[in-house]
């Protein structure tokens, strides 16, 4: 695989925010990352996260790196 789709990690950034009521903005803040950086994570295309900020992003969402993070099936 090449280019930009050449992994299968899901980010379910989006279910967990809205499972706990809150804002990218909210969390960016919390997190102490821009939204900007948060938006790239969210729709699958960082290229890498940072073990600082996944923990720092668990702790604010109170969940595992497993929550957040999954590989397609065939993936």
């Amino acid at each position: 695989m090449t280019g930009s789709d050449d992994h299968a990690v899901e980010v379910h950034l989006d279910d967990l925010l809205e499972t706990r009521g809150m804002t990218l903005v909210e969390l960016a803040d919390r997190v102490g990352v821009t939204v900007v950086n948060l938006s790239v994570l969210k729709n699958g295309r960082a290229r890498a996260v940072r073990f600082s900020t996944l923990t720092r992003i668990c702790q604010v969402l109170g969940c595992q790196p497993g929550d957040l993070l999954s590989v397609r099936p065939g993936g």
